[in-house]
């Protein structure tokens, strides 16, 4: 399964935008549910988003530098199941 990584509204993000700072896990790599993926930064505030789930982080698609909205798409996770059906798909 494919899950989208949002930038979230929370009382750590005060506004309805934050800043990349740092990408802590690269396209490919695999990460557990609840680890820190990404840095963010406002004016007033720094915090990391978690993965949502378990998986291997397939696409980043906003840079370190790129400013973000509330509910946009920074990055797509694939789950472990998925990549076991196209393993047997491809067999």
């Amino acid at each position: 399964m494919r899950v989208e990584v949002e930038l979230p509204e929370s009382e750590s993000n005060n506004r309805d935008e934050a800043t990349v700072s740092f990408w802590y896990v690269e396209e490919d790599e695999e990460i557990e549910e609840g680890e820190d993926i990404v840095e963010m930064i406002t004016e007033k505030t720094t915090f990391n988003i978690t993965a949502p789930v378990s998986g291997r982080l397939v696409e980043i698609l906003a840079q370190e530098g790129d400013v973000v909205k509330v509910g946009d798409i920074m990055a797509v996770l694939e789950t472990e199941a998925d990549e076991e059906e196209e393993e047997e798909d491809e067999e």
